[in-house]
């Protein structure tokens, strides 16, 4: 079947089909082409006019292998806001550079840990209180095709070296569930996540980049009483050997199970929530740093990818961390360094060209960390075969006690 691109979106499809394509994206005055784009895949990707492997269309009746043989071709390139001068990581690093010189009285020690090259990928009006997980997996895959070894971008995406937008990576999603990962996650969404508006977080971050054989970890951040308070709960990824199933809905289900509302306790109060807040900013402080006690002062640039860092209602991408050491007593002062998908990014570019309100987009101090439990995931070097490959699609989390 003869094939051609269109001239709007660079999608490619059959001669037959371009013509009212190409249309669509004209049919109102001021519709974005990506939109456009994105919402003619989306559609694209639930066909099944055509069981041919070679048609442009997705047909769910294609066996596995041609499935992702298929969507490789498909998938498209997700647009986002290219920020140049080496992106925002490289001025970020000059604004804390600039922020360490430029105090009236000289910190007595202030490092700053950075990853390497993130894409910002910020929310739309289409994705609005929904899209921030995918956007999170798209910030993670960027540094990932940027940083890692050429293995990481031969697997991931099969080899297409980009980033893909939401219909695509939500494709992506229900091959790795077909392939067996996370097999209760998948039984929690009936294996149906294209075109769907339902929250998603860590847990189907790890099944998607797992399939790829990347080693992705979750680790959970909470009071240990709420081990005998989520064990019962759909989405529990609170205990250690508990698997995660879609994580956001433990934050929806508030009940246990005698259906009174879960307790508040002390964990609530302004001391304890800096002090959780610490436990949390020491793990990442120890990511970053690679666990070594001697760190020179300044801003340095590590090997370590970013972290998608969940909560409730929201989730995000920590980019680095800042440890000061302040007065006689040395206290310690965290900061971590966050890209929020909330967040527009050229008003970040701005804000960090001009050093000024910077720190309101990016620092995060321990005082922030209000909720009651937290998820990290990270993304450990090397790719996974064999039975190592197999044991990652059990996905469990490492508890860490506040």
């Amino acid at each position: 079947m003869s094939e051609t691109s269109c001239p709007v979106c660079n999608l490619t499809l059959p001669l037959s089909q371009i013509e009212s394509h190409v249309n669509a994206h004209f049919d109102e005055d001021e519709i974005n082409p990506q939109i456009a784009s994105d919402h003619h895949l989306a559609l694209q990707l639930a066909s099944s006019s055509d069981p041919s492997p070679s048609s442009s269309n997705f047909d769910d009746s294609l066996g596995l292998h041609n499935k992702v043989a298929t969507l490789v071709r498909l998938q498209t390139k997700s647009q986002f806001y290219s920020v140049g001068n080496g992106g925002l990581i490289c001025l970020l690093k000059t604004c804390l550079e600039y922020e360490l010189k430029s105090k009236s009285k000289p910190l007595e020690c202030s490092i700053s840990l950075l990853s390497g090259y993130v894409d910002h990928f910020h929310s739309s009006k289409e994705d609005k209180g929904w899209g921030c997980g995918w956007k999170n997996i798209q910030m993670q895959c960027s540094h990932l095709l940027t940083h890692r070894e050429e293995e990481v971008k031969r697997v991931l995406f099969g080899g297409s070296n980009f980033v893909p937008d939401i219909p695509s990576l939500q494709r992506w999603l229900e091959i790795a569930w077909s392939k067996g990962f996370d097999v209760s996650g998948a039984q929690h969404f009936d294996s149906q996540i294209c075109g769907s508006k339902r929250w998603i977080g860590t847990t189907e971050c790890a099944a998607l980049l797992r399939s790829f054989g990347l080693k992705a970890r979750i680790v959970d951040f909470a009071p240990k009483k709420s081990e005998s308070l989520y064990l019962s709960v759909p989405g529990s990824a609170i205990a250690p050997k508990i698997k995660p199933r879609g994580p956001m809905d433990r934050y929806v289900t508030k009940k246990v199970e005698n259906g009174a509302k879960k307790p508040v306790d002390s964990h609530g109060s302004s001391s304890s929530r800096i002090s959780k807040g610490v436990v949390l900013m020491d793990w990442v402080w120890n990511y970053f740093s690679e666990n070594r006690l001697n760190v020179s002062s300044g801003v340095h640039m590590t090997s370590k990818a970013p972290l998608y860092f969940q909560h409730e209602g929201h989730s995000r991408t920590i980019v680095g961390i800042q440890r000061r050491l302040q007065g006689t007593t040395f206290t310690t002062q965290y900061n971590l360094l966050i890209l929020d998908p909330a967040d527009f990014t050229k008003a970040i570019e701005k804000a960090l060209v001009e050093k000024r309100g910077w720190e309101g987009y990016l620092k995060r101090g321990a005082h922030t960390l209000k909720c009651p439990e937290y998820q990290m995931l990270y993304v450990d070097n090397g790719i996974a075969d064999g039975e190592e490959l197999e044991q990652l699609k059990i996905i469990d989390s490492h508890f860490v006690e506040f």
